[in-house]
Formats: structure tokens, C-alpha cells, sequence
């Protein structure tokens, strides 16, 4: 019986040998299929393409699925509860925004992002960039095109990355015309992932970090946090820089802003020096659960699809609710209901949080002015300031990241949570200020229920802007396109 035991041990094992060099034999053949057709892809290729090439166009006949998928990011066809691909005014269903923003561009536009085919036809638009009549005009940079097109790493080996900073954004409106597309996250040649904007790159060695040992897989986030991190414009040639130097925390940016002794702009009503949060998206990631756990951004916004018997990277990036089957349900078991319910739940009560914290700011602020207009001295309002300053960089942080309360929902309540209490404390010291001062009645509040009473109480004078914004579209747009074509800077096919 021992013998007979042994012997189907031994073919068991013998079997089970055989059952994984046969599997490893398959595994062995599909990735030297795939290895053989993407060499297939490169020896013929219609396009031979050398150095950066910022029109996308020209990369459809090689790779026609990732090309066809990356066109659907046109598509405003997808709203959830919170966001999705449709330009939604922010502004108009948030008026305190306009408050909070007062001394700012955003408080004049700011509505929810649409898809990448849309990059450049947004801010051109949009009523943040101006009205630029020449190259020296207008309030922006044209470091406000860094991310916005595969044209911005093309000009910067041409000119120069302190010389493409250090200009006028209309300056390089007849340069700048393709929208994100391929160039910014593969190298043309190999198609390699690569990172093709500097700032990444100069954070990670600030760090002590070399970005080209990273893996494929952080590769397919890295490429993302080109752009969707948390920056800002370093001095006179408004140099794009990550404040990565003390940490990636809501602190840890604070600490290093404070040290430097940043600000984007003084606020209009309250005087305080306000830090603008941009979208620091990668950077939250890293503090959730699935960032901690290696889930790049590709896994959940450009999900693999298989098409023909040909497995690919779908470049149609949106939401991930969008697609649950190919997103959550790769790893989760449950319903796509209640995985929805389940992401809508950490939204709603993040928003919870936002909502108190934004109409306890917007009245910070107008309570500072009041202060001010009735004999406050500097000294008095230095800690309210201080708080103010903190309160709202905790908010835009918080709100300003696509997708933040649930990339990492602990963290965005926290940060909420504390931006709400220095909001508190800020109107706290505010009545201490004004009774010192003779005055212990409320604050008469301003009617900002909308939109557009909140921008005339700041002193915008909209029709102005929107009607420069409309001239600029019909005559300063059109004349840039015409000279972009007549360069070859756009794709004629």
C-alpha cells in the first residue's frame, strides 16, 4: 500500500510538473507573440517618426485602437453624481468660490475638466488666460500651457525650459495647438513611457531620487504626475516647480510655501497671502489605500480592452466609474451598484465637510475686510491672516484634486476637518479684533447667492472680460491657428 501511495505521489508531482511547464510554456508563447506583433508594429511602420512629434494625427495608422480610444476623450457624454466629462460652472453652483478666489483669475471662470482632446480649446477660452492682443500682453505666463499639449516639450528643446517659461502665455499661442496626446507619455521612437516634462524630473533629484529606475508599473502613474500634482511658478521666470522638497502632505507643502515665503496672490477683501492649490492628484493617491497597494492611474483610467484578439491600454481616460466592469470589477466581486454607492458614499460626506468649510471661509474673509475698514492695525490681524491662509490652502487642497475623496477619503476628511476648525478660529479672533476696536454687532453680510452677485461684489466688471474674451476668439485665435497651419504645426490629413 506504501509502495502504491509513493507511486501516485510521484506521478501527482510529476503531473503537476508538467501541468506548470506546460502553463509556463503558454505564457512563454503569448509574450513572445506579443513581443513578435509589437516588432511587427515597428518594422513596419507607416510613420517613421524621429524626435518629438506633437502631432497626434500622425501616430493613427501605426496604433489606430490606442489612437480611436484617445478621440472619445472629446466625448461630454458621461456625468456622476459629483463630476464627469461635461463642463459644469463651478462657479454658479458654488458662489462663496468667487469670494475665496477674490484677486484671482479663478474667480472670473472655473469650471469641472473635460476630456484631453479638449485641452487646448479650454483654456484658450477660458476667461483666466485674457484677452492677449501681441505676444507681451495679457495676465498669464505661458507656463500655463505646460500641460496642456505634446507642443510644450517641442518648444522647450527648441528655445530653451527658462526660455519657454519666461514669456507671455500669448506668446506662444501660434506654437501650442495639439492637445495632450501621445508624445507626452511615449517616446515617438519606442513608445516607451517616458516623462517629457522637467519638473518631474528635477522634484525626484531634489529627492534623491533617480525617475529612471522607475518600474512599468509606477511608470503608468508617473506619466500622469507629469501634470496632475500640486505646483507652482518659482520667481520672476515663473519656473514650474513641485514643492515636493519636505514631503507630499498638505503640511509638508504648507511648511515648504511658508519657508520660501510664497504666495499666489494677496486677497482682495481679507489681504491675506493665499496659496492656490492646483490638482494634487497623485500625490493623495499616494495616501489611499489603492496607491499604497501599487495601483498605477492607467489600471483604473485606461483599463486594458481587448478588440479583434488584441488586448490594449483604452486611451479614452475618464472616470472609472464609467466603466466599472473593466475598473473596479477587475479586483472587486460586488455589484456595480454598490461599488458606485460605494465611491458616491466617501464623496458625500467629504462634501459634507467642504460645504460648512467654504461658507465659513467666504465669511472669514468678508468679516477680515470689515475689520480692516473699521481701524484693524497689522498686528492685530496677524494671527487671523495666519489662519485664514491655512484654512484655505487645507480647502482648495482638499477640493481642488479630481477625485480626491475617494482616492484617499481618511485624508481628504482630515484635511477638510482642519481647514473648517482654522476657518472657525479665523472669525473667532476676527470678533475679538472688532470689539477691541468698538464695534460688537454681526457683520452685515453681502448677498453672494449667485454668481454673479458674488463677482459684483468683488469688483468684476464681467461684461468687460467676457466682452475682450469674445473679440480675442474671433480675431487673435484664428490668426494663431492660420500661422500654426502654415508651419506645419498641425496635422493636414
Amino acid at each position: 500500500m506504501e509502495k502504491k501511495l509513493k507511486s501516485w505521489q510521484g506521478w501527482l508531482l510529476f503531473g503537476g510538473s508538467m501541468v506548470v511547464v506546460f502553463v509556463l510554456g503558454l505564457c512563454v508563447s503569448a509574450l513572445m507573440e506579443r513581443r513578435a506583433e509589437v516588432a511587427s508594429i515597428f518594422n513596419n511602420r507607416k510613420n517613421v517618426i524621429k524626435g518629438i512629434e506633437a502631432r497626434n494625427e500622425l501616430f493613427k495608422d501605426d496604433f489606430p485602437r490606442e489612437y480611436q480610444t484617445w478621440t472619445e476623450t472629446a466625448k461630454t457624454d458621461f456625468e456622476s453624481e459629483f463630476n464627469g466629462n461635461i463642463a459644469v460652472d463651478a462657479l454658479e453652483k458654488r458662489p462663496e468660490m468667487v469670494v475665496l478666489w477674490a484677486g484671482y483669475a479663478f474667480s472670473k471662470d472655473y469650471s469641472t475638466p473635460r476630456g484631453h482632446m479638449h485641452a487646448i480649446e479650454d483654456i484658450t477660452a477660458s476667461l483666466r488666460t485674457g484677452a492677449p492682443v501681441n505676444p507681451t500682453d495679457g495676465p498669464q505666463p505661458s507656463t500655463c500651457w505646460t500641460c496642456k499639449s505634446p507642443d510644450v516639450p517641442r518648444m522647450m528643446e527648441a528655445i530653451g525650459v527658462d526660455s519657454f517659461y519666461n514669456n507671455k502665455w500669448g506668446a506662444m499661442g501660434a506654437e501650442i495647438v495639439n492637445p495632450i496626446g501621445c508624445s507626452d507619455c511615449h517616446d515617438p521612437e519606442t513608445m516607451n513611457l517616458h516623462i517629457s516634462r522637467p519638473a518631474l524630473i528635477e522634484a525626484f533629484q531634489r529627492q534623491g531620487k533617480d525617475i529612471t529606475k522607475a518600474t512599468p508599473q509606477e511608470m503608468r502613474s508617473l506619466v500622469c504626475a507629469q501634470c496632475h500634482v500640486e505646483y507652482y511658478f518659482k520667481g520672476d521666470g515663473k519656473y514650474l516647480t513641485f514643492p515636493w522638497d519636505k514631503g507630499f502632505t498638505v503640511e509638508d507643502m504648507e511648511a515648504y510655501y511658508d519657508e520660501a515665503g510664497f504666495y499666489d496672490y494677496i486677497h482682495k477683501l481679507s489681504r491675506t497671502p493665499i496659496l492656490k492649490a492646483q490638482h494634487p492628484d497623485y500625490e493623495i493617491c499616494q495616501m489611499g489605500i489603492h496607491g499604497q497597494r501599487g495601483v498605477s492611474c492607467a489600471d483604473c483610467h485606461m483599463p486594458y480592452k481587448s478588440e479583434g484578439g488584441v488586448k490594449f491600454s483604452d486611451h479614452h481616460i475618464q472616470s472609472p466609474l464609467a466603466m466599472i466592469d473593466r475598473t473596479c470589477q477587475v479586483c472587486h466581486r460586488e455589484s456595480e451598484e454598490t461599488l458606485r454607492n460605494n465611491v458616491y458614499e466617501r464623496q458625500r460626506k467629504a462634501n459634507e465637510i467642504r460645504n460648512r468649510l467654504e461658507q465659513e471661509l467666504a465669511k472669514a474673509h468678508i468679516e477680515a475686510k470689515f475689520a480692516w475698514d473699521n481701524g484693524a492695525t497689522e498686528a492685530q490681524m496677524k494671527d487671523v491672516l495666519a489662519l485664514i491662509r491655512q484654512a484655505q490652502w487645507r480647502w482648495d487642497f482638499g477640493v481642488a484634486s479630481h477625485g480626491g475623496s475617494f482616492h484617499a477619503p481618511q485624508e481628504i476628511q482630515r484635511i477638510l476637518s482642519h481647514g473648517l476648525d482654522r476657518a472657525m478660529q479665523a472669525r473667532l479672533i476676527v470678533s475679538k479684533v472688532l470689539a477691541k476696536n468698538g464695534y460688537t454687532g454681526d457683520v452685515p453680510m453681502p448677498d453672494i447667492s449667485t454668481k454673479a452677485k458674488a463677482q459684483e461684489y468683488i469688483g468684476l466688471d464681467m461684461d468687460a472680460e467676457r466682452a475682450a474674451k469674445e473679440k480675442f476668439l474671433k480675431t487673435t485665435v484664428p490668426a494663431w491657428l492660420e500661422k500654426a497651419k502654415e508651419n506645419g504645426r498641425l496635422a493636414q490629413i
